[in-house]
Protein backbone atom coordinates (compact mmCIF):
# COMPACT_ATOMS: atom_id res chain seq x y z
CA UNK A 1 0.00 0.00 0.00
CA UNK A 2 1.35 3.83 -0.90
CA UNK A 3 1.94 6.10 1.67
CA UNK A 4 -0.53 8.72 1.94
CA UNK A 5 0.47 11.60 -0.23
CA UNK A 6 0.06 14.97 1.28
CA UNK A 7 -2.52 17.45 1.02
CA UNK A 8 -2.25 19.93 -2.18
CA UNK A 9 -0.21 22.97 -0.89
CA UNK A 10 1.50 21.31 1.43
CA UNK A 11 -0.21 22.10 4.73
CA UNK A 12 1.32 24.05 7.30
CA UNK A 13 4.92 23.29 5.72
CA UNK A 14 3.98 24.72 2.43
CA UNK A 15 2.83 27.70 4.17
CA UNK A 16 6.25 28.34 6.52
CA UNK A 17 7.82 28.00 3.18
CA UNK A 18 5.86 30.71 1.71
CA UNK A 19 6.49 33.11 4.16
CA UNK A 20 10.23 32.51 4.51
CA UNK A 21 10.36 33.40 0.32
CA UNK A 22 8.71 36.56 0.86
CA UNK A 23 11.65 38.31 2.67
CA UNK A 24 11.20 41.47 4.14
CA UNK A 25 13.18 44.26 4.33
CA UNK A 26 14.47 45.36 7.62
CA UNK A 27 11.61 48.53 7.59
CA UNK A 28 9.03 45.71 7.16
CA UNK A 29 10.19 43.59 10.06
CA UNK A 30 10.39 46.79 12.81
CA UNK A 31 7.02 47.58 11.45
CA UNK A 32 5.40 43.82 12.06
CA UNK A 33 6.87 43.84 15.48
CA UNK A 34 5.13 46.77 16.11
CA UNK A 35 1.91 46.11 14.83
CA UNK A 36 2.42 42.87 16.70
CA UNK A 37 2.15 44.35 20.29
CA UNK A 38 -1.46 46.41 19.39
CA UNK A 39 -4.71 45.03 19.80
CA UNK A 40 -7.06 44.72 16.49
CA UNK A 41 -6.40 42.33 13.25
CA UNK A 42 -2.88 40.89 13.24
CA UNK A 43 -0.65 42.10 10.49
CA UNK A 44 -0.25 40.57 7.13
CA UNK A 45 1.43 37.77 6.68
CA UNK A 46 5.17 37.72 4.51
CA UNK A 47 3.48 35.49 1.55
CA UNK A 48 0.40 38.07 1.92
CA UNK A 49 2.42 40.78 0.92
CA UNK A 50 4.31 39.64 -1.19
CA UNK A 51 0.89 38.55 -2.83
CA UNK A 52 -0.30 42.29 -2.69
CA UNK A 53 3.28 43.92 -4.19
CA UNK A 54 2.71 41.32 -6.85
CA UNK A 55 -1.13 42.29 -7.44
CA UNK A 56 0.27 46.07 -7.24
CA UNK A 57 3.05 45.64 -9.75
CA UNK A 58 1.03 44.00 -12.12
CA UNK A 59 -1.60 46.85 -12.52
CA UNK A 60 1.07 48.92 -12.82
CA UNK A 61 -0.64 50.63 -9.68
CA UNK A 62 -0.52 54.22 -9.54
CA UNK A 63 -3.49 55.00 -7.11
CA UNK A 64 -4.22 52.22 -4.29
CA UNK A 65 -6.65 52.35 -1.18
CA UNK A 66 -5.69 50.61 2.02
CA UNK A 67 -8.73 50.11 4.56
CA UNK A 68 -7.15 49.62 7.83
CA UNK A 69 -3.39 50.81 7.77
CA UNK A 70 -2.60 47.64 9.48
CA UNK A 71 0.61 49.34 11.38
CA UNK A 72 1.88 49.92 7.94
CA UNK A 73 3.10 46.62 7.62
CA UNK A 74 0.57 46.19 4.36
CA UNK A 75 1.28 49.44 2.91
CA UNK A 76 4.81 48.94 2.31
CA UNK A 77 4.31 45.52 0.54
CA UNK A 78 1.72 47.87 -1.56
CA UNK A 79 4.36 50.57 -2.04
CA UNK A 80 7.08 48.25 -3.42
CA UNK A 81 4.57 47.01 -5.83
CA UNK A 82 3.33 50.41 -7.09
CA UNK A 83 4.65 52.89 -9.46
CA UNK A 84 7.70 55.19 -8.55
CA UNK A 85 4.73 57.58 -8.60
CA UNK A 86 1.76 55.97 -7.04
CA UNK A 87 0.03 57.07 -4.11
CA UNK A 88 -0.91 54.92 -1.44
CA UNK A 89 -4.40 56.83 0.53
CA UNK A 90 -4.57 54.81 3.98
CA UNK A 91 -7.63 54.95 6.46
CA UNK A 92 -8.25 53.81 9.93
CA UNK A 93 -10.61 54.61 12.66
CA UNK A 94 -7.75 53.80 15.41
CA UNK A 95 -5.46 56.54 15.73
CA UNK A 96 -2.47 54.25 17.21
CA UNK A 97 -2.48 52.33 14.32
CA UNK A 98 -2.32 55.15 12.02
CA UNK A 99 1.05 56.43 14.09
CA UNK A 100 2.55 53.08 13.75
CA UNK A 101 1.75 53.44 9.79
CA UNK A 102 3.33 56.77 10.08
CA UNK A 103 6.13 55.79 12.36
CA UNK A 104 6.75 52.88 9.43
CA UNK A 105 6.92 54.86 6.45
CA UNK A 106 9.29 57.35 7.61
CA UNK A 107 11.59 54.63 8.82
CA UNK A 108 11.61 53.19 5.51
CA UNK A 109 12.20 56.78 3.79
CA UNK A 110 8.88 56.57 1.86
CA UNK A 111 8.16 60.36 0.52
CA UNK A 112 5.29 62.39 2.26
CA UNK A 113 3.38 63.03 -1.11
CA UNK A 114 3.62 58.88 -1.90
CA UNK A 115 1.51 57.70 1.38
CA UNK A 116 -1.63 60.00 2.36
CA UNK A 117 -2.93 58.80 6.14
CA UNK A 118 -6.83 59.33 7.21
CA UNK A 119 -8.28 59.32 10.72
CA UNK A 120 -11.67 58.29 9.59
CA UNK A 121 -13.99 55.34 9.28
CA UNK A 122 -14.73 53.68 5.94
CA UNK A 123 -18.34 55.19 5.95
CA UNK A 124 -16.91 58.83 6.49
CA UNK A 125 -14.07 58.30 4.52
CA UNK A 126 -15.44 56.69 1.35
CA UNK A 127 -17.56 59.10 0.20
CA UNK A 128 -14.87 61.85 -0.23
CA UNK A 129 -13.00 59.44 -2.36
CA UNK A 130 -12.96 59.83 -6.07
CA UNK A 131 -15.62 56.83 -7.57
CA UNK A 132 -13.55 54.66 -10.35
CA UNK A 133 -10.06 56.47 -9.53
CA UNK A 134 -8.18 53.62 -8.05
CA UNK A 135 -6.49 50.44 -9.77
CA UNK A 136 -6.60 48.43 -6.28
CA UNK A 137 -8.78 48.98 -3.26
CA UNK A 138 -7.31 46.85 0.01
CA UNK A 139 -9.02 45.69 3.07
CA UNK A 140 -7.01 44.79 5.80
CA UNK A 141 -9.22 44.93 8.84
CA UNK A 142 -12.34 43.69 11.03
CA UNK A 143 -14.63 42.69 7.98
CA UNK A 144 -17.63 44.43 9.89
CA UNK A 145 -16.31 47.58 9.61
CA UNK A 146 -16.44 47.87 5.90
CA UNK A 147 -19.13 44.89 4.86
CA UNK A 148 -21.60 47.51 4.42
CA UNK A 149 -19.85 49.90 2.63
CA UNK A 150 -18.67 47.33 -0.44
CA UNK A 151 -20.96 48.93 -3.00
CA UNK A 152 -18.76 52.15 -2.17
CA UNK A 153 -15.68 49.56 -2.11
CA UNK A 154 -16.25 48.59 -5.96
CA UNK A 155 -16.99 51.95 -6.55
CA UNK A 156 -13.99 53.22 -6.06
CA UNK A 157 -12.00 50.56 -8.87
CA UNK A 158 -11.75 50.91 -11.93
CA UNK A 159 -12.04 48.58 -14.54
CA UNK A 160 -9.64 46.18 -14.87
CA UNK A 161 -8.49 47.47 -10.98
CA UNK A 162 -8.92 44.71 -8.15
CA UNK A 163 -10.32 44.03 -4.45
CA UNK A 164 -8.30 42.36 -2.06
CA UNK A 165 -10.05 41.53 1.37
CA UNK A 166 -7.10 40.09 3.94
CA UNK A 167 -8.39 37.46 6.55
CA UNK A 168 -11.13 35.78 4.91
CA UNK A 169 -9.65 32.36 5.90
CA UNK A 170 -8.76 32.81 9.69
CA UNK A 171 -9.28 30.03 12.33
CA UNK A 172 -11.22 27.84 9.45
CA UNK A 173 -14.37 29.72 10.78
CA UNK A 174 -16.17 30.87 7.23
CA UNK A 175 -16.22 26.78 6.04
CA UNK A 176 -17.70 25.95 9.47
CA UNK A 177 -21.36 25.96 9.04
CA UNK A 178 -21.97 26.09 13.01
CA UNK A 179 -19.88 29.18 13.16
CA UNK A 180 -22.73 32.16 13.43
CA UNK A 181 -20.42 34.98 15.21
CA UNK A 182 -20.87 38.24 13.76
CA UNK A 183 -17.10 38.47 12.06
CA UNK A 184 -17.80 35.35 10.12
CA UNK A 185 -21.07 36.00 9.23
CA UNK A 186 -20.00 39.68 7.75
CA UNK A 187 -16.96 37.50 5.72
CA UNK A 188 -20.22 35.26 3.90
CA UNK A 189 -21.83 38.17 2.86
CA UNK A 190 -18.86 40.14 1.33
CA UNK A 191 -17.64 36.63 -0.29
CA UNK A 192 -21.35 35.91 -1.60
CA UNK A 193 -21.56 39.27 -2.74
CA UNK A 194 -18.54 39.35 -4.68
CA UNK A 195 -18.95 36.13 -6.52
CA UNK A 196 -22.25 36.71 -7.44
CA UNK A 197 -21.67 39.75 -9.07
CA UNK A 198 -21.41 39.32 -12.52
CA UNK A 199 -18.63 42.35 -13.19
CA UNK A 200 -16.39 40.61 -11.11
CA UNK A 201 -13.56 37.78 -11.54
CA UNK A 202 -13.19 36.21 -7.77
CA UNK A 203 -11.18 33.74 -6.00
CA UNK A 204 -9.70 32.93 -2.91
CA UNK A 205 -6.16 32.75 -1.92
CA UNK A 206 -5.37 30.52 -0.11
CA UNK A 207 -2.36 31.87 1.69
CA UNK A 208 -1.72 33.17 4.99
CA UNK A 209 -5.07 34.36 6.89
CA UNK A 210 -6.56 33.89 3.45
CA UNK A 211 -6.40 36.29 0.49
CA UNK A 212 -9.94 37.06 -1.47
CA UNK A 213 -9.17 39.16 -4.71
CA UNK A 214 -11.67 40.17 -7.60
CA UNK A 215 -11.13 42.07 -10.43
CA UNK A 216 -13.36 44.13 -12.28
CA UNK A 217 -14.65 44.02 -15.46
CA UNK A 218 -15.88 45.57 -18.11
Amino acid sequence: MSAQQPPPGGGSEGAAYADRFAVETPEMVAARARAARMPGAPPVEPAVGATLAVLAAGLEARSVVSIGSGGGLAGLWLLQGMRKDGVLTALDSDPEQLRAARAAFADAGVAPSRARLIFGTAGEVLPRLSPGAYDMVVCDGPPREYADQLPGLLGLVRVGGTLACHGLLAGGRVADRAARDPQTVAWREISRALREDETLLPAVLPIGAGLLVATKRA
